[in-house]
């Protein structure tokens, strides 16, 4: 029996695609609930320094009752001899209730704030799942464009070479062109049949991923309603190319950033272990007796309450130097991250730089792209007029179709750049 999930028929556009990726995919599913551990977690922590309240009851019941000697003496008996006495009774209960409450502790006060930056560590890990997902799906809808367009390509390739054969063939026949022709335009059919079979079967993997980044199941039923060009001309964004990084938006920063701030809690809490603790507690009980028969239920059965406060000091005096070379060691652990902390900036000022780059370098890549294209299809089209007409060899024909399926190919990859390398830039921003 297939899952709702499984029959699912998507129909999506790039931004419909992304939106939906942002609550499907099985990663962003996971950051989310590492949030909500994360929540769980700080209140966990929360709750050791509030009221602990507990309460038992015992009953006992002796099988049998240990027996002690006595003097005699102690009973009026005979001197040197020894008297057998049971003492307490065959049966007892016992109920009590204890509170418990922190006072004061270092680092109870540590893992407060502790919680409550992991809570910040996993939304930040959540945001950039999200940033990721983002241009995944980006990369595996431009893919999935891609491949639809390639083929498209490829068939009409194969139509307009399949005619060209066919016309050679006869030609050579009536003995009005060589054989050699004939062969050319072989080799040149069965490249483009090869390479429109491994296209079918790249669109097939590229569906397959696509669905997998969204989250949803292989073998649901997604169709895109994009078109590859007109997604390019959108991501065309010149003012990109004058664009300022915020490094304090990062992601990465952030993440890096969170890293500092937690050694610099790990060190104030083993500064803390060297704080004394205080906590009080006040505990409160009723203890019943019997003898053979079991009267805890009765109404006549005697109750003897207790009740005990107290307070409880540590003081830490002397740990043979133990804590200060674990202060020490967190003191390296912070100023790694700090060096850490440093690198990444640097990091990420030279991927921004080297992003906005390659952005630019789609779009004017692109540009070429389409201009070099309609050359090589007016210089194709010359070729096969003048192949028709006898001027042109079969060798300069297929030289011409080379360089148009070459820049076909170029072209196609050149929009799919913008896509992707406009989502990089952007994940840099955390746009």
């Amino acid at each position: 029996m297939l899952s709702a999930q499984e029959k699912e028929t998507l129909n999506l556009t790039l931004e419909e695609a992304i939106n939906y990726a942002l609550d499907n995919n099985r990663s962003a599913i996971n950051a989310q609930r590492t949030i909500e551990a994360a929540k769980k977690q700080k209140w966990e922590t929360t709750a050791t320094g509030l009221p602990q309240i507990s309460a038992s009851v015992d009953y006992q019941n002796y099988l049998k009752q240990q027996v002690s000697l006595i003097p005699a003496e102690f009973f009026g008996g005979e001197a040197g001899t020894f008297e057998s006495i049971t003492f307490g009774t065959k049966q007892s209960v016992s109920a009590s209730a204890t509170l418990n409450q922190l006072i004061f502790d270092g680092s109870y006060l540590v893992g407060l704030q502790s919680a409550k930056v992991y809570l910040q560590i996993s939304e930040n890990a959540k945001q950039k799942t999200d940033l990721q997902i983002r241009k995944t799906v980006i990369a595996s809808y431009g893919n999935v464009l891609l491949a639809e367009e390639n083929i498209a390509i490829l068939k009409n390739n194969k139509q307009v070479l399949e005619k060209n054969l066919f016309e050679t063939d006869q030609m050579f026949k009536n003995g009005l062109s060589e054989e050699e022709h004939v062969e050319q335009l072989q080799i040149t059919l069965l490249q483009v049949d090869i390479s429109l079979k491994n296209a079918l079967r790249l669109k097939n993997l590229a569906y397959d991923m696509l669905k997998v980044t969204l989250g949803t199941n292989i073998t649901s039923t997604v169709t895109v309603t994009d078109d590859l060009a007109t997604l390019t001309q959108q991501n065309i964004d010149l003012e990109l190319f004058e664009a300022t990084l915020n490094i304090e938006n990062n992601i990465d920063y952030k993440i890096a950033k969170n890293n500092e701030v937690s050694q610099e809690l790990l060190l104030k809490l083993e500064k803390s272990k060297g704080l004394p603790t205080l906590s009080a507690f006040i505990n409160g009980g009723y203890q019943g007796y019997a003898s053979k028969e079991f009267t805890f239920l009765k109404s006549t059965q005697d109750w003897f309450g207790s009740s005990l406060f107290g307070v409880s000091l540590n003081v830490p005096i002397f740990s043979s130097l133990g804590r200060s070379a674990a202060t020490q060691r967190m003191k390296i652990e912070l100023d790694k991250a700090k060096t850490d902390l440093t690198e990444t900036e640097q990091q990420l000022m030279l991927q921004f730089e080297q992003a906005k780059s390659e952005y630019q370098y789609s779009v004017e890549f692109y540009e070429s792209a389409k201009q070099n294209l309609k050359l090589a299809e007016r210089i194709e089209y010359k070729n096969q007029t003048k192949y028709t007409e006898g001027i042109a060899t079969s060798f300069d024909l297929r030289q011409a179709q080379t360089q148009l399926y070459t820049a076909q190919q170029e072209y196609l990859q050149a929009m799919l750049n913008v896509l992707t390398k406009k989502a990089a830039l952007e994940t840099i921003l955390n746009n």
